[in-house]
């Protein structure tokens, strides 16, 4: 693990047993062994655990899932479907903004960055932390899921009320962990043009803020301007 890698104060108090298994020696060794072999990994070691600095454990109000970070150069920015201002969207986050258009009648943003959402209590977790660039996928057994699924299992067991949004088939697999009967999951298609059109007309997005003002709490502004 990069020597810059931090992560904030709640998640570092409701993870620590987390941190002390083999399992994450591990990940550090092999991300280790990655930058000594010059391996180059995305994101940057001050955004891998990015999600969780600006979406401390007690505000996560919402849970949208990704696999893993964009594997090509400046894109990964540690929060799940987001991009720094000055890339170019992805063809899976166009299709968010469409059906935010369809859902909400707010038009697509000039960018995407989806801090905004995470400032707001949207978490925007991978369940892979890192890639190596141009490999997608390449670090899906480094340990990355053990750790992710423990947090979504933290997230179920010691809170209520949270919106697990599952986006695909990948996502969906996670839904064993979540329990139900304290929790809303929403699934449906993955926003990816490869699934077609299915994520369409989901509504996630307007589902996410009736279940929230259901709850007396404030709901999100999708808004990214």
């Amino acid at each position: 693990m990069p020597t810059d890698v931090q992560i904030e104060q709640s998640w570092k108090e409701v993870l620590k047993d987390e941190f002390e298994k083999p399992y994450f020696a591990q990940i550090r060794s092999f991300l280790h062994d990655a930058k000594q072999r010059k391996r180059v990994i995305y994101p940057p070691g001050p955004l891998i655990f990015n999600a969780f600095n600006i979406t401390p454990f007690h505000h996560v109000k919402v849970i949208i899932l990704g696999q893993d970070p964009y594997h090509g150069p400046n894109q990964a920015m540690g929060l799940s479907f987001s991009v720094p201002k000055e890339v170019t969207a992805p063809p899976s986050l166009k299709n968010i903004f469409k059906e935010i258009k369809q859902d909400l009648g707010i038009d697509p943003p000039n960018h995407g960055d989806l801090s905004h959402w995470a400032t707001q209590g949207v978490f925007l977790l991978n369940a892979m932390l890192t890639v190596e660039r141009g490999l997608a996928g390449s670090h899906k057994s480094i340990g990355w899921q053990t750790f992710t699924d423990a947090v979504i299992k933290k997230l179920s067991d010691e809170r209520e009320g949270l919106i697990f949004l599952l986006w695909g088939r990948f996502a969906q697999t996670k839904a064993p962990l979540i329990n139900q009967l304290k929790h809303h999951v929403l699934q449906s298609a993955h926003p990816s043009p490869l699934a077609g059109n299915r994520f369409f007309g989901n509504h996630h997005f307007s589902r996410t803020n009736e279940l929230l003002l259901g709850q007396g709490q404030s709901p999100i502004d999708w808004r990214l301007e």
